[in-house]
């Protein structure tokens, strides 16, 4: 019974990061953006991160190196594909490729790289209970920020007013308008 509450706690720790950026890319279908570059962001992000902690020994610095890696592309797909009108589909196989490459290239240099032991996250009364303990409370924070933000996109999705008005194709443009935005951004 303790290996299906591994597998559990596996498939969570795992699938986060999927999740994260899914939910990023659900954002992106909302607003009428395709992003075939999800994958070389993800990329460039974990080789920048690894690297960051292999150097500094600091996980959350890695985090944020990271995150700041895959700010970055996005934004660079965001000017390249929202402002400068090319092709969503060109340029997120392009960011796709570019990913694939970086992270092979700058990757070469932390093969046999070792990172530092890491903190255990359990908590303290919940990880002990049997089967769900080790399955739900033994998570890197990440894993329940990960559910917490899941849960306020979908809060936000179906319960706010700019979001209503997303949700009608025909009215994007009044939607954007209402929510601060200006419309004629194309």
């Amino acid at each position: 019974m303790d290996s299906y509450a591994l597998l559990v706690g596996s498939a969570l720790s795992a699938g986060t990061v999927l999740a994260i950026a899914a939910l990023g890319l659900l954002i992106n279908e909302k607003a009428g953006i395709v992003n075939l570059g999800a994958e070389g962001l993800m990329l460039c992000a974990a080789i920048t991160g690894f690297a960051t902690v292999v150097v500094t020994r600091n996980p959350w610095l890695g985090f944020l190196a990271g995150m700041a890696a895959g700010a970055v592309l996005a934004a660079i797909f965001g000017v390249l594909v929202i402002w400068l009108n090319t092709n969503q589909y060109a340029t997120g196989l392009a960011l796709s490729l570019f990913g694939v490459g970086f992270s092979a290239f700058v990757g070469i240099n932390f093969v046999q790289a070792k990172l530092p032991e890491s903190v255990s996250y359990a908590l303290p009364v919940l990880a002990d209970i049997p089967l769900v303990g080790p399955a739900f409370f033994r998570h890197h924070p990440m894993v329940y920020f990960a559910v917490v933000l899941t849960v306020g996109l979908v809060w936000f999705l179906y319960r706010t007013r700019c979001a209503r008005w997303a949700n009608r194709p025909s009215r994007r443009m009044r939607w954007a308008t209402r929510c601060g935005a200006s419309a004629s951004w194309r």
